[in-house]
């Protein structure tokens, strides 16, 4: 360590906090600054949607480590928001005057929840579910019989009608789409997907785009579709995306796109400066291409490689992308890029569950994506992302027989 530099970290979620936590368990003895305007200690977002929604136990509530182990540590979690970068002097600048010097840096920053841009978007009851404050502030909104009209057909939409129905409310998702879960899963997915919220009771309008949320005098809301056609609504809850964080990176020079551009061992255009998770764009296993994951996974994985590579290693990132979404009693899983098949291969499981399995141009196995009751597809799905990750070398026909094991295949 040279001028009593230290590791910084900009972004103190699941991200940032794992990776402060593998700088001192892969030996670096040195300050870590752990930089974040959030005032709650790093915590995993899955269950943000789901248990913390639903749950009255505060344990819902999944922080990465405890209290005591953070200060074990030594790590210094600062409340605070950055100002700029300079990645020359290798320095953080913060809002309140304060400059951190690193030795290395990761800027694990994530995103911010896309805005609907329609007249009234701002108006008291409309909500947007990114953080830890966002969901308590929703959480109490969720009363039996309850309007809510949730804004978004993706899986956060889908996860916070699932958990409104669940506390009895009244669901509407609107989704602008010709479908539920935009490209992310084969439509046939995405079509059970949608069956299995309306035998739920959540009513799905497709193709439906509001043009403003109307305030009225009762205290409710109108989502208004153009002319006279309104959904009323009690709470209406926006899940249209994310945008990555790259604010700073841009504004420092560092090269980004949709995200911030990292190379195999996601360092950025700027030396000894990283980034990792959901604001990162990193190469693809499977071509050329760069893509960005907002799931659980790559948090976790990427945090852990990033501060290994903080500290001198240089490992190259080759994680298969993977997500799963609970809904209801339901689970949907993804493991590859689905978007690259070229043929898609359905193998059916106990209990109605599928698994869509995805060949690119070549017969190369390139993605599969499961969706059933959890029980029936857990461990099947468990063998299919590791037929993925092999690239296992298989045929239409034996993926699509169910006579055909696939650990078999393995």
């Amino acid at each position: 360590m040279s001028d009593d530099r230290v590791m910084a970290i900009v972004g103190a979620g699941h991200v940032g906090g794992r990776a402060a936590q593998t700088l001192r368990e892969a030996g670096w003895r040195g300050g870590i600054a752990l930089i974040g305007a959030e005032p709650h200690l790093p915590y995993e977002r899955p269950p943000l949607s789901k248990a913390v929604l639903t749950d009255s136990d505060e344990a819902a509530i999944l922080p990465l480590r405890s209290r005591d182990a953070w200060r074990e540590d030594a790590i210094d979690h600062l409340i605070a928001s950055v100002r700029s970068l300079d990645t020359a002097e290798r320095v953080v600048r913060l809002h309140d005057g304060r400059e951190i010097r690193y030795e290395s840096l990761l800027i694990a920053t994530g995103g911010h929840a896309r805005n609907l841009t329609i007249p009234g978007a701002d108006s008291p009851g409309v909500f947007r579910l990114r953080t830890l404050d966002d969901a308590l502030k929703i959480k109490p909104r969720l009363r039996p019989e309850a309007r809510v009209v949730v804004i978004g057909g993706g899986f956060i939409g889908l996860e916070v009608a699932a958990s409104a129905r669940t506390r009895g409310c009244n669901v509407v998702v609107v989704e602008g789409g010709s479908r539920l879960l935009g490209r992310a899963v084969p439509a046939t997915i995405a079509a059970h997907a949608q069956a299995l919220h309306e035998r739920n009771g959540v009513q799905c309008l497709l193709g439906s785009a509001p043009n403003a949320i109307e305030p009225l005098e009762d205290g409710t809301l109108a989502v208004m579709f153009g002319g006279k056609e309104r959904l009323v609504a009690d709470t209406v809850i926006v899940g249209i995306g994310i945008q990555p964080a790259d604010e700073l990176a841009r504004a420092a020079g560092i090269q980004v796109d949709r995200g911030i551009i990292v190379g195999e061992t996601l360092e950025t255009s700027a030396p000894n400066v990283y980034a990792a998770g959901d604001v990162a764009l990193f190469p693809s296993r499977f071509g050329t291409h760069r893509i960005r994951q907002e799931t659980w996974h790559n948090a976790e994985t990427q945090s852990r490689l990033a501060a290994r590579n903080m500290l001198g290693e240089r490992e190259a990132y080759r994680e298969l992308p993977w997500f799963w979404s609970d809904q209801y009693d339901h689970q949907l899983q993804v493991a590859g890029e689905p978007a690259l098949g070229r043929q898609s291969v359905v193998r059916t499981l106990a209990g109605g569950a599928q698994i869509h399995f995805e060949l690119d141009a070549n017969g190369g196995l390139v993605a599969a994506s499961g969706f059933g009751l959890t029980s029936a597809l857990a461990k099947e799905m468990r063998v299919a992302r590791m037929l993925v990750e092999r690239s296992a070398a298989v045929t239409p026909g034996q993926l699509s027989n169910v006579e055909v094991k696939l650990k078999g295949l393995l």
